[in-house]
């Protein structure tokens, strides 16, 4: 098994919800809509999903850098994004390593559309749950972050295995909870979520499915 790390919860813990309100807004209704993954998703209204995802100069770079001196990544290191939304993390990866050879895939054809200019001839979509068009071994770096809790337990079986074989590392950040308040928040909070699993739960699965890689946990505290 790999290492705990903590790249993403710093960004994470720095927003505000309401949890309750979130609940109590049509909850069904918002996930139908938010489990679309496009428009109204990624840039409608906030109780659909993100509310408007934008980039924000350098919010992402701290991820970036840290990704690099974890892994000792090389100048024209081959990483590749399973779920990548608008890419912002992989346009980073870019400013910093810009001989890198960058690939990431989604699901959303409005992320896809809507990523940054410069790195969007690098994206395609793709199913995370699909077996992926690479051969062994193929990247450096996979990384995967808030993507595969969204995915069901058979589908979690394939998306794990083949970041596993894919990728001489593996990163992957997901949404969890360590007691009965953090699930709590968690099942208001979520719209997407398919697997709510403990932080115990979740190695165990890293664990049988056969995924050696690193990861990480956010939780809704």
């Amino acid at each position: 098994m790999g290492r705990l790390l903590n790249l993403v919860t710093p960004l994470h813990v720095a927003t505000k919800r309401d949890y309750h309100g979130r609940m109590q807004d049509e909850k069904v209704l918002c996930m139908q809509v938010a489990k679309e993954y496009e428009e109204r998703y990624w840039d409608g209204d906030r109780r659909f999903g993100y509310g408007g995802y934008r980039y924000m100069p350098g919010r992402w770079k701290p991820v970036a850098q840290a990704l690099i001196d974890t892994y000792q990544l090389p100048a024209k290191a081959k990483i590749l994004d399973v779920g990548v939304g608008k890419g912002f993390l992989l346009y980073e990866l870019q400013q910093l390593l810009p001989e890198a050879e960058l690939v990431g895939f989604d699901i959303s054809r409005h992320a896809l559309a809507n990523a940054k200019e410069e790195i969007r001839d690098k994206l395609f979509h793709y199913k995370a749950q699909d077996p992926y068009p690479f051969g062994d071994k193929a990247f450096d770096l996979v990384i995967s972050l808030g993507t595969l809790h969204n995915l069901r337990l058979f589908e979690l079986q394939t998306a794990l295995r083949e970041i596993e074989r894919v990728g001489k590392n593996g990163y992957v950040m997901l949404e969890s909870y360590r007691n009965e308040q953090e699930l709590f928040n968690l099942q208001c909070w979520a719209l997407t979520c398919e697997s709510f699993f403990d932080t115990a739960e979740w190695i165990w699965l890293y664990n049988h499915f056969g995924y050696s890689g690193d990861y990480e946990f956010i939780y809704f505290e």
